[in-house]
């Protein structure tokens, strides 16, 4: 006797059934996203919260249906990419492991229309929009420390990432995204749309910020500013916070700056040596190490000295950052065996090479002896307690200082044209 309970199954000979393309790459998609969350995780960028609830349920596809793959070596010219496109098949696998890879993500060419746009080849010229790393930016959201019903500043619009999760956490009538170009403020106006997030998405100055919706509760800054823009901390709401990365003309030793007013008014704000930050702003003077240059430093010869102090750890990230401050004008190999810096104004170069116990090898030509400013600065970081983060006071009359807890290490940070204007 057959039981009841069990339901025989009809079998469906294989022919028959019907693929779903676009079912099968939802499915992709959800998968790739999971897959992105867990290893945030286990990197230790992300922990539990809204920030992770969010970035779970957020289809970067739809945000970023379009994303440039670079085709050429990181020095060869002219550069050259192709655009992918979620609507032609042969771009789809592609397409979403690069938004789920973790790594930046081009999506605007030599500041192009973004929407409407063929897909294929570009060659010469830059990148001019992207979406950062999303271990930077999943630090930074958390940190930011958002909460439903807060009112929040996105400057740097980008590919929607940043607003996409504050309308998430914190509902989208609070939240404001400013871009300087207007193709870039178009795209996410239409892509948050097709989210169904409604922030106002403007188009204007970041470091002057949107006052007309101001006060805010978070400001979040996805571009290196020289200095904290003072119209942003005007703009900060008692009780709120704002963070930016501070950086130079190098890019090898970023700072981040986290402000704070407190219930009573008064701004407090510190900076904070750390290893990863946003890439600079329009118009910001980045040095950068050439091709040429660096097989110089790496292959030539130099005046060597052996000596007995060894370079400072890439962990002593508190002497670095005041290395950029003080000496100006440095970049890091980071690419090389050894301590490897050039300075490309000048000509400047040194490398330092371990060659037994506590000997090394430092190799230097040019104008600048980088390696005695480094140990000039090491022995004043030292001296000042070796401090990861320094106190950033932002004065009635625009002038801005970076200060060692014990005060004995300072630098000044350089001025905006037409700085005024008291942020307190």
């Amino acid at each position: 006797m057959s039981d009841p309970t069990v339901h025989e199954v009809p079998l469906i000979p294989p022919e028959s059934v019907v693929d779903d393309p676009e079912a099968e790459a939802a499915r992709a998609a959800v998968a790739a996203r999971a897959a992105m969350v867990a290893r945030l995780e286990d990197s230790g960028d992300l922990g539990p919260g809204p920030v992770r609830e969010a970035l779970l349920a957020l289809p970067r596809e739809v945000l970023m249906p379009q994303a440039y793959a670079r085709r050429s070596a990181p020095d060869e010219t002219p550069p050259h990419w192709d655009l992918l496109d979620r609507s032609q098949p042969a771009d789809r696998d592609e397409l979403l492991r690069r938004l789920h890879s973790g790594d930046s993500v081009a999506i605007q060419h030599d500041g192009e229309p973004i929407l409407g746009r063929a897909a294929g080849p570009r060659r010469g010229g830059a990148m001019t929009a992207m979406s950062s790393t999303m271990g930077l930016t999943a630090r930074l959201l958390q940190l930011l420390d958002l909460r439903s019903g807060q009112r929040v500043l996105d400057v740097g619009t980008g590919a929607g990432v940043t607003a996409s999760v504050a309308c998430f956490v914190c509902g989208s009538d609070g939240v404001v995204t400013l871009d300087i170009d207007p193709y870039v403020t178009s795209a996410a106006r239409e892509r948050l749309s097709a989210l169904g997030y409604r922030p106002a998405v403007v188009t204007g100055d970041g470091t002057a910020g949107w006052p007309g919706a101001a006060p805010y509760d978070r400001v979040f800054v996805s571009f290196a500013v020289p200095r904290v823009p003072p119209a942003l901390v005007e703009q900060l709401a008692p009780g709120g916070r704002a963070l930016m990365t501070l950086g130079t003309s190098s890019p090898s030793w970023p700072g981040l700056a986290v402000i704070a007013r407190r219930p009573d008014g008064v701004v407090e704000a510190e900076l904070r040596a750390v290893e990863f930050g946003h890439r600079a702003g329009v118009g910001f003077d980045r040095l950068f190490l050439s091709r040429a240059f660096r097989e110089t430093i790496t292959t030539a010869e130099g005046c060597t000295q052996r000596t007995r102090s060894a370079p400072p750890a890439d962990t002593a990230r508190g002497m670095w950052l005041a290395l950029d401050a003080l000496y100006p004008g440095l970049v890091r190999h980071f690419g090389a065996d050894d301590l490897t810096i050039g300075a490309p104004e000048c000509g400047s170069w040194m490398r330092a090479r371990a060659v037994g116990h506590r000997r090394w090898d430092v190799t230097a030509c040019g104008p600048r002896d980088i390696w005695a400013e480094i140990q000039d600065v090491a022995a004043r970081w030292r001296a000042a307690g070796e401090p990861a983060a320094y106190r950033l006071r932002i004065d009635a009359d625009g002038v801005q200082r970076v200060i060692s807890p014990c005060g004995a290490l300072a630098w000044q940070l350089p001025r905006f044209p037409g700085d005024s204007g008291d942020p307190r």
